[in-house]
């Protein structure tokens, strides 16, 4: 595969690069080609950010709890939100150095350039977005859940088969358009409605427009918790929908930080921090669903 890299990202791994050359004079090859880790050791990973000393992380507009608790991700509460500041920390930035803005789901896989460095809004890993976007080591393995309003006929659903006839609210680029055509409608796109984001999605089904919504378990509780979706509730999780590469953080297509960002998490994976992030924000919202036969 070729390597490209967007012109700012070229600026500033050149100027990364001189320095390391400056120091290197004299030295063999090996020793001037300076290792990431070595790199992240000496700060340089700051030099490669989109705002140089800060690390600009997307996130979705709104952001939904548990991921984000209270659409404020500067607090650090919620999953994902906390997440990136462990991340962060990992990788050398102090929490104020962490700035945050907004995008819709499909800027989180799109190519090319973009103003941030990082976009965690439990986008799946999957090979076409793969063409587009590098990704972290996966951070969660969600399934994917229905709800409905407590007086719909399809409330009470025990199978997937249940639910054939259904008119169906999923977001625009998500891996819950495939579920439902696959597992649900026999292969159609008949009776799914996409719609641009799950505020929009909910709102359908709060108005009639739709029967149900399908989305990652934990915001389908939430949803109903919250009363985002009025006298809702959890139909159940669809089987066979654990996601098996799992949700991860984009970055622009071979961008210089995949590297650091590849190490941090995986470093916060194996000592645990992750599955403590896990226990705290999203156990309440992933145990005692029934599944779907």
């Amino acid at each position: 595969m070729d390597f490209v890299i967007s012109r700012r990202q070229m600026l500033k791994l050149s100027a990364v690069l001189g320095t390391a050359a400056l120091a290197g004079c004299g030295g063999s090859s090996e020793e001037a080609a300076a290792p990431a880790d070595d790199a992240a050791a000496s700060g340089d990973v700051k030099d490669l950010t989109f705002e140089p000393g800060k690390l600009t992380v997307a996130t979705g507009n709104p952001a939904w709890e548990p991921w984000v608790m209270n659409d404020d991700p500067e607090s650090g509460e919620g999953f994902e939100a906390a997440v990136i500041y462990a991340l962060a920390e990992q990788m050398g930035f102090a929490k104020e150095d962490v700035v945050w803005v907004r995008t819709e789901f499909d800027e989180a896989c799109a190519p090319g350039d973009h103003e941030w460095d990082l976009n965690i809004q439990q986008v799946s890993i999957n090979e076409d977005r793969k063409k587009a976007v590098d990704f972290s080591p996966a951070y969660f393995r969600p399934t994917q859940a229905v709800i409905a309003k407590k007086d719909s006929k399809y409330a009470t659903a025990a199978a997937c088969a249940d639910l054939k006839d259904a008119t169906f609210a999923v977001m625009m680029g998500t891996t819950a358009i495939d579920y439902v055509k696959d597992i649900i409608k026999d292969g159609s796109d008949e009776g799914i409605d996409i719609f641009n984001n799950n505020s929009d999605a909910v709102a359908a089904v709060d108005n009639g427009q739709a029967d149900v919504l399908v989305t990652d378990t934990p915001q389908c509780v939430y949803m109903v918790e919250s009363e985002q979706l009025s006298n809702g509730t959890v139909v159940g999780q669809i089987p066979g929908t654990e996601d098996p590469d799992g949700l991860g953080i984009t970055l622009v297509k071979d961008s210089p930080l995949t590297p650091f960002v590849t190490d941090a998490m995986n470093a916060i994976l194996d000592d645990g921090t992750v599955d403590g992030l896990i226990e705290q924000w999203l156990g309440a919202y992933t145990t005692d669903i029934p599944t779907l036969a």
